[in-house]
């Protein structure tokens, strides 16, 4: 694809090669990233960052990645907060927003609203999720993440073994990054879930029509006993009619160390897209996997600032000018200690 100007709605719009792309140039945020250098090859843009339903890493890695290339940062959280409990479109949102903004992120609980948005906007927009549809940058970071620790012990993302565990049903990342997962080779999936919260239908198609071989459970310690990857979700509260309809599933598969150590290979990678439900009642992934060094959400977060810089330089077209506008850090970086 062409990434000038372009909106990021979903994960259909890439092909193998534009991820490997994108994954390319974040190898190259990585000195910006880490602070051991600083550039200013977006001084004077600006992000309008648009959040129309809860987000604490998704809105700030989005935000702090447009500052790590210089850009500024203008910020809406909440419907309250807007003139949409006005009456006002998403159309006229549109309009009005993009003409104070270089580039739109926009999180919404409706499905589609994003790209209708988009359609509007006189700018790029890039999804930070739409209800239960899609996330497609949490799923780039996801499969980065996922290649990156392939690539320690050798290994490429083609031939990849994967259990996606949780609320399949109503998980965004599971549904973008089960899409992903079909523009590469040899790719096996196991699906975990309550028969109710089960992965739609039309995507475990797409998958396997795609090549994936897709296996579903409904039982968690034999299916993660032969997986590359352990790709943990929680229940999606926020998608039910009410709480006590998404108490009956919270808490059903838990991972700790000890199901760990018992039914998992040695080396098998715990991911999450965050945040991890940690309430007693629901804990599904202990904190005594805290000091496993296979646990790696937290790496994960790390590469969402690489991914979503990667997407800021390529739509915004200045991947080839990043080190032009670069210079060394001034202060005091931990990061290097």
């Amino acid at each position: 694809m062409n990434f000038t100007g372009a909106h990021i709605l979903s994960i259909s719009q890439f092909q193998r090669h534009d991820v490997e792309q994108i994954f390319s140039v974040a190898d190259q945020m990585e000195p910006y990233a880490l602070r051991k250098r600083v550039t200013r090859v977006l001084e004077g843009a600006i992000l309008g960052n648009m959040f129309f339903e809860a987000s604490t890493r998704t809105r700030v890695s989005f935000g702090s990645a447009f500052n790590l290339l210089g850009g500024e940062v203008r910020e809406t959280a909440g419907f309250e907060s807007s003139a949409l409990v006005k009456g006002e479109s998403l159309q006229d949102t549109a309009r009005v927003l993009s003409g104070f903004s270089d580039v739109i992120c926009m999180r919404h609980p409706q499905q589609g609203s994003v790209a209708d948005f988009a359609a509007a906007s006189r700018v790029p927009v890039m999804n930070g999720g739409d209800g239960a549809n899609e996330h497609p940058t949490q799923a780039l970071l996801d499969l980065y993440t996922i290649a990156r620790e392939l690539q320690a012990k050798g290994r490429t993302i083609d031939g990849l073994r994967i259990a996606m565990i949780g609320d399949l049903r109503h998980g965004r990342t599971v549904h973008s990054l089960s899409k992903l997962l079909s523009l590469f080779s040899n790719i096996q999936v196991t699906l975990i879930s309550p028969k109710e919260l089960a992965l739609p239908d039309a995507i475990i198609d797409e998958m396997r029509a795609a090549g994936v071989t897709v296996s579903v459970s409904d039982e968690l310690n034999n299916s993660i006993a032969n997986v590359d990857i352990v790709y943990s979700t929680r229940i999606q509260e926020e998608r039910f009619t009410s709480k006590a309809e998404a108490d009956l599933y919270r808490g059903k598969f838990r991972l700790n160390q000890a199901i760990y150590t018992q039914y998992c290979e040695p080396n098998t990678v715990i991911m999450h897209p965050l945040p991890r439900d940690s309430r007693s009642d629901a804990n599904e992934l202990d904190c005594d996997l805290d000091n496993n060094p296979n646990l790696a959400i937290f790496r994960q977060t790390d590469n969402g600032l690489l991914i979503r810089m990667a997407l800021f330089a390529l739509v915004l077209d200045v991947v080839d000018k990043v080190d032009q506008f670069a210079h060394d850090v001034r202060w005091y970086n931990s990061r290097q200690q």
